[in-house]
């Protein structure tokens, strides 16, 4: 079984959505095929600006923003040559806009993106769907319930025998929702961090699918960021653990978060481009090659927190301390630099430094800087490996650095800077690697 996903822009008007039809049968033509669709682009934010009139107590204002939503909708089903099937979706929604809002009110809202989307594109290629919403799961943690998903889904879907031939091995289409989900109160919810791309993945690995595609509009993962740097190009493969790093650090096409599950039962994962379907994109397994610095990708919005403490001399104990302070606001650390009286953190969550910055200065001098982002340069990085370290710091020799963290992992080199020195810093390693 292969495992397709389609983003929102992928399918953000009827000629994308016929343009995507046109790719999923191709496909169906040698293998069964699972095809997990986002919301049409746009739609998500209308919804939630919906689900936001509704909380404000607005309920005229929802309502004609959903009006002017469904005339879209409306549109498109007639351009797709179907009924018009989501009147009922938008009946339900309107129906919550005139009722008191409750912290479920959004949820339920922003779910009928990606019920809506996937219910035009089943009508409009006469396929099954399967609802997302009997299967995916996620517990009191808000973390995917893999064995309660994996039971359900089974239940739903039997993955073809890997030894059997003829019409059992292909031409059977499924179409599910992406990022919805039921929580562990069987409440409709979602799995937040990378939405639909997270749901393939998950689907993939839990039906060991022969590999896992993920559709943008971007020919798959390039070796630097496009918007700053002229001639990048798509990195042709890369490793799971260099994927990660990259989209931690970044790079915006993949979310890190969608990468465990299939690493974790050894699906490769394919990015591809919905606008140019020929190129070959870039594919993310197990294989790893040595001796190749692969990619540069930038983060913004960090923040750098120093705490210097003559306490720290010696003592054990203190870092703990430190950690537990962040622990307990739910912030985590990207990098973590520290000499013999200090601790430098760089953070890329500041929702709740008013209350960690009191803390830490119980246990010593604390400073803050903002306005920074972290580059990071992805690759083999392992310590026998000679002279990339070197390239790196020389080719940064003209920009202020404020932090360089090296060693916590074989597959990356992270640098602190200036966001106003990003782009010139990104320039100068392309030059320095890839040129």
């Amino acid at each position: 079984m292969l495992v397709m996903k389609f983003g929102g822009t992928s399918v953000g008007s009827a000629q994308r959505m016929q343009n995507v039809a046109e790719l999923i049968r191709r496909c169906s033509t040698k293998e069964n095929v699972l095809v997990v669709l986002s919301a049409m682009s746009g739609t998500t934010n209308t919804l939630l600006q919906i689900a936001d009139y509704v909380r404000l107590g607005n309920p005229t204002a929802a309502v004609e923003e959903l009006n002017r939503l469904e005339e879209q909708y409306k549109q498109t089903c007639s351009d797709l040559g179907i009924a018009y099937i989501v009147a009922p979706n938008f009946s339900a929604m309107r129906s919550m806009c005139l009722q008191p809002y409750t912290p479920q009110t959004e949820k339920e809202i922003v779910a009928n993106g990606e019920l809506m989307s996937t219910a035009m594109m089943a009508a409009y290629m006469q396929v099954d769907l399967l609802p997302a919403l009997d299967y995916m799961r996620i517990d009191e943690n808000g973390e995917p319930d893999m064995a309660k998903t994996d039971r359900l889904l089974r239940g739903l879907v039997t993955p073809p025998d890997p030894l059997s031939k003829g019409e059992n091995r292909k031409g059977t289409v499924l179409i599910t929702q992406g990022f919805i989900c039921r929580n562990h109160k069987d409440e409709v919810d979602n799995l937040k961090r990378g939405g639909s791309d997270y749901s393939a993945s998950i689907i993939g690995g839990l039906l060991g699918a022969s590999e896992i595609q993920i559709w943008t509009d971007i020919d798959g993962m390039h070796n630097n960021d496009p918007r700053y740097v002229e001639g990048t190009r798509p990195v042709p493969q890369l490793s799971f653990a260099e994927a990660a790093e990259l989209a931690y650090f970044g790079a915006k096409i993949l979310h890190p978060t969608c990468i465990l599950p299939a690493k974790m039962h050894n699906v490769p994962v394919r990015l591809l481009n919905t606008m140019d379907p020929s190129a070959p994109g870039t594919l993310i397994n197990n294989d790893y090659k040595k001796g190749r610095i692969e990619a540069v990708a930038a983060k913004d919005g960090i923040a750098a927190v120093r705490v210097h403490s003559d306490r720290m001399l010696l003592a054990y104990g203190f870092l703990s301390r430190i950690f537990a302070i962040f622990e307990k606001y739910k912030t985590s650390i990207d990098l973590i630099t520290t000499s013999e009286v200090a601790v430098s953190m760089s953070i890329d969550n500041l929702s709740h430094i008013g209350d960690i910055l009191p803390e830490l200065k119980t246990l010593g001098t604390v400073s803050l800087e903002t306005n920074l982002s972290i580059i990071s340069v992805v690759g083999d990085l392992q310590s026998n490996n000679l002279g990339f370290e070197a390239i790196v710091v020389e080719a940064l020799k003209d920009i202020p650095v404020r932090m360089i963290s090296y060693g916590g992992s074989d597959h990356n080199i992270s640098i602190l800077v200036k966001t106003e020195d990003k782009v010139r810093a990104l320039q100068a390693l392309s030059k320095a690697i890839f040129v």
